[in-house]
């Protein structure tokens, strides 16, 4: 039987200047991203920061997810790495971080001689790859609220139908995946399974929900969600859209994106600057 790929993640952190983010690995003498392989369970989006964090001490938010790596290690075994592109939330000072028997050097690298230090072709080529992507995003999240009650069960008003505790564990994981792109902005539809879905982030935040009726499917209204959506690409943070499965279209249409099929609980991250969307992905929670 034909074993799993192991799977890890990572992100190429720059900052302002060019600058990109490289650590040592004393155990194989190489230059490389910070990366790590995934906790049992984990998303990849949540490793992403968590190795980040754990081999550099900075706090990222990610920006356009970039190809995943393949290659095969020492082992025999096959490796899989995904990838974003990255920037500090904060301080990017590194010269406190602790070195290890794991990392013993952290370094900013001007981008023009980092393809010099990497020790790996294939590292060479991500660093291609989010050369222009590199400049600062802010993200719009459009989410389609959590696993909800069956409609043909709930004889109430629809409006305060509720999750199912599948929908209640979605809305829980999504806590460190809406984190992880920095999310600071929160609007939600008025009906209950919206409100639920975004409850836990909130919660765990301390950012206040604002509650749009025309984000609902009784309420929704083309020319609102396009004022509210042009509202929030010029409003300077990441922000988090929850709506329902038949309002989503508009709100796609509002960024000039095509239709995609989102799962309950899943979401679309628009990643964008100075109001053009240059980069989307998917990320099932």
């Amino acid at each position: 039987m034909e074993l799993r790929d192991v799977r890890a993640a990572g992100a190429v952190v720059t900052r302002k200047g060019g600058d990109v983010l490289l650590v040592h690995r004393p155990k194989y003498d190489d230059w490389s991203f910070p990366k790590g392989k995934l906790d049992p369970g984990e998303h990849a989006v949540t490793a992403a920061v968590r190795e980040v964090a754990e081999e550099t001490g900075l706090d990222v938010r990610l920006g356009p997810a970039l190809t995943s790596q393949r290659y095969r290690m020492s082992n025999g075994r096959w490796k899989s790495v995904a990838y974003w592109t990255a920037r500090a939330v904060g301080s990017d000072d590194v010269s406190r971080y602790r070195v290890n028997d794991e990392i013993d050097a952290v370094e900013w690298v001007a981008w023009r001689d980092a393809a010099l230090r990497l020790t790996y072709a294939y590292d060479r080529d991500t660093l291609a790859e989010a050369r222009p992507l590199r400049r600062r995003t802010r993200a719009l999240v459009v989410l389609r609220h959590s696993r909800a009650r069956a409609r043909g069960g709930w004889k109430k008003d629809d409006r305060q139908r509720p999750l199912v505790q599948l929908g209640e564990n979605q809305a829980q994981r999504l806590v460190p995946l809406l984190a992880a792109f920095d999310v600071t902005s929160v609007h939600s539809s008025s009906s209950a399974r919206c409100v639920q879905t975004v409850t836990p982030y909130v919660d765990t935040t301390g950012w206040s929900v604002k509650v749009h009726d025309e984000l609902s499917e009784e309420g929704a209204s083309t020319n609102d969600i396009v004022e509210l959506v042009d509202a929030l690409l010029d409003a300077g943070e990441s922000t988090v859209v929850c709506t329902h499965r038949p309002v989503l279209p508009t709100v796609l249409d509002a960024l000039r994106l095509p239709e995609v099929t989102l799962e309950p609980g899943a979401m679309l991250v628009a990643h964008h600057r100075r109001g053009r969307v240059v980069a989307t992905e998917v990320v099932d929670p």
